[in-house]
């Protein structure tokens, strides 16, 4: 394995496995402290995502051990799609105490090259472009992405609502039926997602593997929190929010936070208010069930105008997170 010399310690760099977990969770909490990005990941969070149907553990991610200390980590993660273009994604973090100059070279190295790898293995015929995000409190990263040949494409606002003042609720439709997510609807539930989601940035067809790990599959979702309008039929979805909760930033921040991963209606659904009426449904479900705050996330250029649905919802601009993308083809 390779060495790096830093202060008089030798790092030794290597494939990260599902033994490590303890090591990652540490290392998350480590780094937490100095960028305040709000998530904090215990060791059930690790293992979930490390386990992910697409992470390639052997062959797409990397650690830097200082003796028996992870100080460092880079995973890239394929699409399951190229349309036309793949994007794999990358997450990486380091603990503040080793953020050198060789460390980020280190990194920036091992992303493209693996990147290449894991295009080749998965669509080698699409065109590449490597995709990362990070938070504005994460200064270290986000110089190491624009030093790597990054270019900062998007901006996501994070946003927040206070459950106790949330402005009147929009009346739902009485056309297409109120139903939660039960497991039933699942297949009908990722089929309006992809259909939804086809033309936003960055945004490509899930699996459904892919999706019963972000879900169902998933402890943190709150299947009796999420909600779906369904076609007079009763055989499609027309708008859906799918909501988690973190026991882990929930025992950090002091406050239960309804986490809204995603809000979307079909195109032939949209400009009827659907969104705005399921999304405040939810979260006077969520504060019923005893919620304090809501979160979620959003492109400030979403044509879809989203930004001002949540916005009308109660939602307010609590952070901001930064896609870049290095085009490799």
């Amino acid at each position: 394995m390779p060495l790096l010399t830093l202060a008089r310690m030798e790092l030794a760099w290597r494939p990260l496995a599902l033994a490590d977990v303890e090591a990652v969770a540490r290392l998350c909490a480590v780094a937490e402290e100095t960028d305040r990005t709000g998530v904090h990941w215990g060791e059930d969070d690790v293992r979930q995502e490390m386990s992910g149907p697409s992470v390639d553990l052997p062959g797409a991610s990397i650690g830097a051990w200082d003796g028996s200390r992870l100080v460092s980590y880079a995973l890239v993660i394929p699409r399951d799609a190229a349309e036309p273009v793949h994007q794999p994604h990358v997450a990486s973090l380091t603990d503040p105490g080793y953020r050198t100059d060789e460390v980020a070279s280190m990194l920036t190295e091992w992303l493209v090259r693996t990147a290449r790898s894991v295009h080749a293995q998965h669509f080698p015929d699409a065109k590449l472009e490597l995709h990362a995000g990070a938070h504005e409190n994460e200064h270290w990263y986000l110089s190491l992405l624009e030093r790597g040949g990054f270019k900062q494409e998007r901006t996501f606002v994070e946003m927040r609502a206070d459950l106790g003042s949330l402005p009147p609720a929009p009346p739902l439709p009485d056309d297409f039926p109120l139903v939660a997510c039960e497991e039933r609807y699942d297949a009908l539930v990722l089929d309006a997602r992809n259909a939804a989601f086809a033309s936003h940035w960055g945004s490509t067809w899930l699996s459904a593997d892919h999706w019963h790990h972000r879900f169902r599959g998933n402890k943190d979702f709150q299947p009796d929190l999420s909600f779906l309008l369904l076609s007079p039929e009763r055989d499609r979805v027309v708008a859906f929010v799918m909501s988690s909760f973190s026991e882990a930033d929930a025992l950090a921040a002091g406050v239960r936070d309804l986490h809204v991963n995603y809000v979307g209606t079909v195109a032939e659904a949209r400009g009827r208010g659907l969104a705005s009426a399921l999304l405040a449904h939810t979260l006077q479900a969520g504060r019923a069930a005893g919620f304090e705050t809501s979160s979620l996330s959003v492109d400030v250029d979403n044509t879809h105008r989203a930004l001002a649905v949540y916005e009308r919802c109660g939602y307010r601009t609590a952070a901001r997170n930064y896609g870049y993308v290095v085009p490799l083809s």
